[in-house]
């Protein structure tokens, strides 16, 4: 009888020997592989393209003073019409033209007026291009002095009369400019595994910034550049 329990006991005690040596190996794999799948780098993929502008806003701003409003008007409305007719004549259409309402400002109506303001009224009003002919855009300007000679009152290079230049074609790029990315991404990790003895899993998370455009610089705000960084997070594997 006690030959018998010394066996169940021997018995007993292998096996949990043995089950706990199953368990601690199943433990330490499961630990390799953890920290095997924890071993991961992160990189960055940009893609930047230069491309020229497609659209082009251009305010053309006049201003005139008098001391009788309605000659103040009569200017305004003169030189809007000769704006309009050059325009016209260059290549541009109505539909491209849009002309706001004339401000006439009486300064002796001013709070704090005194009576010694000059030139009772000032006037200002705005023609404006929205147009794809960035092009002819570019070189009218340049041609501005002929207005200047007919008797045009054009207001000055101000913010208010700045060109804007857009570019609206980004989704007609975006799929290209996105697998550039992350082509570049993926070169980048690559070197990274080479470097670190390693070799490139699975891609674990993957984002994608946002598109942004600006200027190439301020003396040429007429090209863009388009840039979009993407982030891959890859597993290394030994």
């Amino acid at each position: 009888m006690s030959t018998t329990n010394s066996s169940n006991a021997i018995i007993f005690a292998v096996g949990a020997i043995l089950s706990a040596g199953l368990l601690s190996y199943g433990l330490m794999s499961s630990v390799n592989d953890f920290r095997s799948f924890d071993r991961v780098v992160a990189v960055k993929g940009l893609a930047e393209r230069e491309v020229k502008a497609d659209t082009a806003i251009w305010p053309l701003r006049v201003v005139r003073a008098g001391n009788a409003q309605n000659i103040v008007y009569e200017e305004l409305d003169k030189d809007i019409q000769a704006i309009r007719e050059f325009l016209v004549s260059h290549g541009f259409s109505d539909d491209e033209i849009s002309i706001s309402a004339p401000n006439v400002l009486d300064k002796l109506a001013e709070r704090w007026a005194s009576d010694d303001v000059g030139l009772r009224y000032t006037g200002d009003q705005t023609l404006t291009v929205y147009t794809d002919k960035v092009d002819q855009v570019r070189l009218l300007r340049q041609q501005l002095s002929e207005l200047g000679k007919q008797g045009v009152s054009l207001g000055g290079d101000s913010y208010y009369t700045m060109v804007e230049y857009h570019f609206n074609g980004l989704n007609d790029i975006k799929p290209s400019m996105i697998e550039e990315s992350a082509r570049n991404a993926r070169e980048v990790a690559l070197r990274f595994a080479e470097h670190s003895d390693s070799r490139l899993g699975k891609i674990r998370t993957a984002s994608q910034g946002q598109f942004s455009i600006s200027d190439r610089d301020s003396n040429t705000p007429h090209l863009k550049i388009v840039r979009v960084v993407s982030t891959v997070e890859y597993q290394l594997i030994d």
